[in-house]
């Protein structure tokens, strides 16, 4: 098989990615190995592959195709979700492009347009995930609009209600009113936003009288059905029973009493609008207040909006304000800076509405999942910091709105069989429904039953995902999920962690009697050098696709992961993704250099034999480091353990070490040595970068399918020998000493040198076969004294020469050594002068006084090389 002469990314990745697919690499059936299981966050069937995306695949992707090379039964299971606020979204400015407005085609030609719209736009993100290298088993993807799976979240509903966790209920929501739908409390975003505090004035009926009220929100005056005082407030004594007029509708509204008025805020006194705020509709319930709602649904005013009916929300704040000024009601404005709370999907503002809503008693159904996380371990959070994010949650959980008033999705199983609020029956199928109607009314016909139009809160499907993928919400006792299920590792960012993490954490226990994971691996936010958010808004998120195409994938892969340590954000930069795909080229490099080598029968070196035994205890020594980085999901540090050693390690020593001489050949047990120990490597780093390991697994030797490196074995851990290890880092600070004096000194590589040591030590005379050959040393003597015409350096405690005579010019030499020796002296002298500082010593932290004694330490070692070297030259 020809090697290409440089890595190309482009034509390989493709290759292999059908490769392994044709071959079934990643499907998985269920069978006596140990399983090891992963389901994937659904991205939004609208979705598109971002740095938060590639960032969270990657990590699974490691995982799982370590997994398959231990030898387990590894299954990673792709799907969307679909994202209904979004979706629809999509949906309905597409129709409008093409004259169609959703008010005027039913709710069965809406669905059409938006499953035309899923099967042509859809599922963009999951062929964009097959680029990076996901090695899901595609086979099983799922979407959570599949009947089997819409018919689990129908059968969730059904069952949680008979059990009296689901209500409905007329309560203050959530209102977005671009998507015209609610929100559950974790779908709102509050964000910090400059306004203005508004002072309007109220006549008091029957007399001249006035009061004065502060308000954000102007345009809800039309709305107020009450003025409330504290009672305790001595200003407003002469109010209490009276009556105020609303400006501008001139309605007449009572002036109430109640503790709840903030005595501080504003003029002391509130106006009340029970249909627009939480608070003012508990003080309109308690006092039994009109409950005037001023607002359609995307956010215009009604017909109680009197002239400003029609327009929006915010162009009657405007318009208002003007008006109340004319008409001398608008005391004052103030700038005033509060909370806004928008939709985390279409970012508009959200607007308080009392409305009828399904909602899922949330208190009882948390308890198992609270002590799941915080009492005994059985799902573990990394990093644990967000365990306290978790417990606070889960202790403060109120009752989550389940209902939207949407069309894409599934659609509530309540059917309404009379007028009234309570007339209905919940059941799974139309027909069931109709036999529960029947026996509360005997007369109704099945074309009299009337279906819920809304449909449920996506995460309503996707909090049973890790279940309902292997049909155990259906089939409860299916082969599947019995094998499958609990999954073993989640991988997810922390800002989901309460709408998706900790409801399937409830989820499993309710529905499964059991965790559906063990482990949950946050990772951070990816973050611009600046550590600005990656959005396209600011213009600091870079193309996905763009990025692999660049650097490749496995390029991508690396410089993401090294810079991502569990649960802290990922500052990226560009670079660091060519630093992988440079890591790719070292490696081809190497590859080529391996395999161009002719080889020869003949004996094995005793450098090389040394070499090859040093490495064998490193990559050992480094294959312990790695499964504990697993263990402890410090994923970016296996990887960097790695990439060191096979970096400088591999590439920069053992190649070297056993490298033949120009045009001569290699011996063959090295050779095949070399060759193992490279597949050991490549083992090691396929879960990070698969396509080019594959590509130089396959090229190394012909192989059948079933020698693929994706389904090898994990090299298996042995006892490493610390000893040799210890000598061969010795031995690298010498023929870094050596080649120090080359560089310093203008000594060509070729020019063989002597070496002369003060002492022998156990250490050093173990490895002078390699010390010969990387410093091209042709003698090494142990001398008793320093040697005259010699330059020296040290390693630890012990001294070496290198006798110069002829290869330099001593007198210029001799000047740049007392050159040194002066500013070394000078320096020492300032450290010294600082550390006989009893206030600094005393005052200064002890981690800056200690690095000042190693200064001075280091110094004093230096002058005493110098020292030697210019007693050697004179």
């Amino acid at each position: 098989m020809e090697i290409p002469s440089k890595y190309e990314p482009k034509k390989v990745e493709e290759h292999w990615c059908q490769y392994w697919e044709k071959n079934d690499f990643f499907t998985s059936k269920p069978d006596d190995r140990e399983p090891y299981t992963i389901v994937i966050p659904p991205p939004n069937v609208t979705g598109v592959l971002h740095m938060g995306h590639m960032l969270n695949n990657t990590i699974q992707d490691v995982l799982i195709r370590k997994a398959r090379l231990e030898g387990k039964n590894a299954c990673w299971v792709p799907g969307m979700d679909h994202a209904s606020i979004a979706t629809e979204a999509k949906v309905v400015a597409k129709l409008k492009e093409e004259g169609i407005s959703k008010a005027e085609i039913s709710r069965e030609t809406f669905i059409k347009h938006a499953w035309d719209w899923t099967d042509q736009y859809g599922g963009v993100i999951l062929k964009q995930l097959r680029k990076l290298g996901a090695s899901c088993d595609w086979k099983r993807t799922k979407f959570t609009m599949d009947d089997d799976m819409s018919a689990s979240v129908i059968k969730v509903f059904v069952d949680l209600y008979n059990k009296d966790l689901i209500y409905k209920g007329n309560r203050m929501v959530n209102w977005d009113p671009e998507a015209k739908t609610t929100l559950s409390d974790e779908e709102v975003i509050y964000e910090e936003r400059q306004g203005h505090l508004y002072y309007i004035t109220y006549p008091i009926e029957g007399s001249d009288q006035k009061v004065t009220i502060a308000t954000t929100r102007p345009e809800t005056i039309l709305g107020d059905t009450a003025i409330c005082i504290h009672p305790n407030d001595e200003r407003y004594h002469h109010l209490k029973g009276k009556n105020a007029i609303v400006p501008i509708c001139n309605r007449v509204i009572p002036i109430i009493t109640d503790e709840y008025v903030d005595l501080e805020f504003g003029t002391g006194c509130l106006k009340v609008t029970p249909a627009h705020d939480e608070n003012d509709k508990n003080l309109g319930e308690k006092h039994g207040l009109e409950i005037i709602d001023i607002f359609n649904d995307d956010a215009t005013l009604n017909s109680y909006g009197l002239h400003y009916e029609g327009k929006d929300r915010f162009v009657v704040r405007k318009e208002i304000t003007k008006e109340l000024e004319e008409k001398g009601f608008l005391v004052k404005t103030e700038p005033y800076t509060n909370k806004v709370g928008t939709s985390e999907r279409t970012k508009a503002v959200i607007e308080p509405r009392l409305s009828d809503q399904w909602f899922l008693k949330m208190e009882d159904l948390a308890k198992p999942a609270l002590k799941a996380v915080m009492e005994t371990g059985e799902v573990k959070l990394f990093p644990d910091k967000f365990k306290n994010t978790y417990r606070h949650w889960m202790e403060n959980i109120r009752d989550w709105n389940i209902s939207r008033q949407l069309w894409w999705g599934q659609q509530i199983p309540a059917y309404y069989y009379g007028d009234g609020q309570n007339d209905f029956v919940v059941a799974e199928t139309k027909a069931r429904a109709f036999e529960l109607a029947k026996s509360k009314r005997p007369d109704i016909q099945e074309s009299d039953l009337k279906q819920d139009p809304d449909v449920l809160d996506t995460w309503f499907s996707s909090w049973l995902w890790p279940i309902s993928v292997f049909g155990g919400i259906l089939e409860p006792d299916n082969p599947e999920v019995n094998y499958y299920y609990p999954t073993n590792d989640l991988v997810t960012a922390p800002d989901i962690l309460f709408f998706w993490v900790a409801r399937m954490i409830v989820a499993g226990y309710e529905f499964r009697g059991e965790r559906p994971y063990e482990n949950v691996y946050l990772t951070g936010l990816v973050r611009d050098k600046q550590r600005r958010k990656m959005s396209k808004s600011l213009g600091n998120s870079p193309d996905a696709l763009q990025l692999i195409e660049n650097f490749g994938a496995d390029g991508v892969r690396v410089g993401l992961l090294l810079s991502s340590a569990a649960g802290n954000d990922l500052l990226f930069d560009e670079n660091l993704c060519q630093q992988g795909a440079n890591f790719a080229n070292k490696i081809w490099n190497a590859f080529r250099l391996v395999k161009g080598w002719e080889v020869a029968d003949m004996d094995q070196p005793q450098a090389a034999k040394i070499g090859l035994k040093w490495y064998t205890a490193r990559f050992q020594q480094v294959l312990a480091e790695v499964e504990d980085h697993f263990g402890k999901y410090r994923i970016s540090d296996a990887l960097m353990s790695m990439y060191k050693l096979v970096w400088e390690d591999f590439c920069s020593w053992l190649l070297e070490i056993v490298k033949p001489a120009y045009q001569q050949p290699i011996d063959r047990k090295t050779l095949d040595m070399v060759i193992a120990l490279f597949e050991q490597n490549l083992k090691l780093l396929h879960p990070f970068m698969p396509f080019l390991t594959e590509e130089v697994w396959q090229h190394m030797k012909e192989r059948s399918v079933e020698e693929a490196l994706c389904i090898a074995d994990w090299p298996k851990k042995l006892e490493s020998d610390k000893k040799i290890i210890e000598q061969f880092d010795y031995a690298k600070e010498v023929i870094v000493g050596i080649r120090t004096i080359r560089k310093e000194k203008n000594i060509p590589n070729k020019d063989a040198l002597k070496l002369m040591e003060l002492t022998t030590s156990d250490t050093s005379g173990k490895l002078d076969a390699i010390v010969r050959k990387l410093g091209n040393i042709e003698e090494i003597e142990t001398v008793g004294h320093t040697v005259d015409g010699a330059l020296s350096f040290r390693v630890r405690s012990n001294e070496y020469f290198i006798p110069i005579s002829g290869a330099i010019d001593v007198e210029a030499e001799i000047q740049k050594i007392n050159e040194e020796l002066k500013y070394t002296r000078g320096f020492l002298q300032s450290v010294q002068k600082k550390l006989s500082n009893k206030r600094f010593v005393d005052n200064a932290p002890p981690q800056v006084v200690e690095l000042e004694r190693k200064k001075a330490a280091d110094a004093t070692a230096k002058i005493s090389t110098l020292e030697k070297s210019l007693a050697s030259l004179s």
